[in-house]
């Protein structure tokens, strides 16, 4: 009867979420009360379980990484990069855009899709703003790219580094088997960019050429704290790309560089944490909980484990049907607590990912393709999707979750098309 009960709190949650009836972090809040009250979970489940409660890595690392981005905004360095890119792509709308795709994509990849849409998103706010250009297909476009950008690497997206420490993989082998592939995704993505938003772009030639007569460095009005920031920034980066061997976790980097931001700029806490989106946080508290609940009650573990029943010792179809799959469910809650559920099964099934043959190896990277690339398909199925339509909810550009969810399964059904024959041709024809 609970997991009857739970099911309903979720279906009942999600659709108000979809159809945007009621505030999306209140009904999360609620729903998330609601499964306290039904009892799936407990106060020690919410606060204090890694399988069932609050993610707090993820929490905390939004805070810190807004923290940092708050303080940043004070130097002028968004303006910067905004009048930057807009002469690098002489005012060209699309230009601009596919500029903008590969530097969160490459972003992405070298931090984590979550901090680099809190870094891009300003700059596209303010270069919109110059050019009389709605913000909304930019927004969308950026989010998508750096879940795609984010997939090549460890620590790219969350979802990785959950199945790089259950299955013994290091930073080096999700570049040579993922990193491939993304650069085919990404070159297939700023087509397709082209196609749903690209032609639509409108050119003004007044505007362009008002841009074109900036001079980027007078934007930047405080340029010792900027130094400051960019070493404060390229220290994260550096504990990011070296947690594997500090074991440092990239929220505790996040927050170490918000304690470092907040001592070398001496900004009153007015300044920086008006930038915090206090909202975004509480929302994902509140679905981590709800999530959380499904995976209490054994409703996420018994549907991916009639998954692993049903393929046996196939790995090929094991391969096909968790990265298609795993797109599906991506995209209906979040990659991260689907990935925590999946993992320990995908490592019941082949075993830890290094040194298995190309065929069971295989399970682990359609896994990890699957969630994060399905993390496109819906306004909630990634962490990156979230923090981006909050940002534009709080700067009067709202994004509906049917807005992103009408571009997104374009976006995923095409990404998940390229990587189904990836998988079979890398793993199971060249790989024999």
């Amino acid at each position: 009867m609970t997991s009857v009960l739970a099911v309903a709190v979720f279906v009942g949650a999600y659709v108000l979420i979809a159809t945007e009836k009621l505030n999306r972090t209140a009904v999360a809040l609620g729903g998330a009360a609601a499964m306290v009250l039904i009892g799936v979970v407990r106060g020690e489940d919410v606060f204090f379980s890694e399988d069932t409660g609050v993610d707090w890595n993820v929490i905390f690392l939004l805070l810190g990484m807004m923290i940092i981005v708050g303080i940043l905004r004070q130097t002028g360095v968004f303006e910067f990069v905004a009048i930057w890119a807009a002469q690098r792509s002489r005012a060209r709308p699309f230009r601009m855009m596919a500029l903008l795709i590969v530097i969160t994509a490459v972003a992405s990849a070298l931090l984590d899709n979550v901090t680099t849409v809190l870094l891009v998103a300003p700059v596209t706010l303010l270069l919109c703003d110059r050019l009389a250009l709605a913000p909304v297909p930019f927004l969308l476009a950026e989010a998508m790219a750096s879940n795609i950008g984010g997939t090549a690497t460890l620590i790219g997206d969350p979802p990785n580094i959950i199945i790089a420490s259950r299955a013994g993989l290091t930073f080096n082998d999700f570049l040579v088997h993922l990193a491939p592939v993304v650069v085919v995704l990404l070159g297939v993505f700023v087509l397709l960019a082209w196609l749903l938003w690209g032609r639509r772009l409108r050119y003004d030639p007044e505007r362009a050429e008002a841009v074109m007569a900036l001079t980027p460095r007078e934007t930047i009005s405080d340029p010792r704290l900027l130094r400051r920031m960019l070493l404060i920034l390229g220290a994260v980066l550096v504990g990011f790309l070296t947690h594997p061997l500090t074991g440092l976790d990239p929220s505790l980097v996040a927050l170490l560089g918000a304690g470092a931001s907040v001592l070398a700029s001496r900004l009153p806490s007015e300044k920086f944490l008006a930038d915090v989106e206090w909202e975004t946080l509480l929302f994902f508290a509140g679905l981590f909980v709800m999530v959380g609940s499904l995976v209490k009650a054994g409703i996420i573990g018994d549907l991916a484990g009639s998954l692993t029943d049903a393929i046996g010792e196939n790995y090929l179809a094991a391969a096909q049907g968790i990265l298609v799959g795993s797109a599906a469910l991506s995209g209906i809650v979040d990659n991260i607590p689907y990935v925590a559920t999946m993992s320990p099964l995908v490592h019941d099934l082949v075993g830890p990912g290094a040194g298995l043959p190309p065929g069971r190896q295989s399970l682990w990277w359609a896994l990890a393709l699957g969630a994060d690339l399905g993390g496109n398909a819906t306004a909630i199925g990634a962490s990156a999707n979230v923090v981006i339509t909050g940002i534009a909810k709080r700067n009067d550009h709202p994004i509906s979750f049917w807005t992103f969810t009408r571009y997104g399964l374009i976006v995923t059904a095409a990404t998940i098309g390229i990587c189904v024959p990836y998988v079979w041709l890398r793993y199971f024809v060249l790989a024999g």
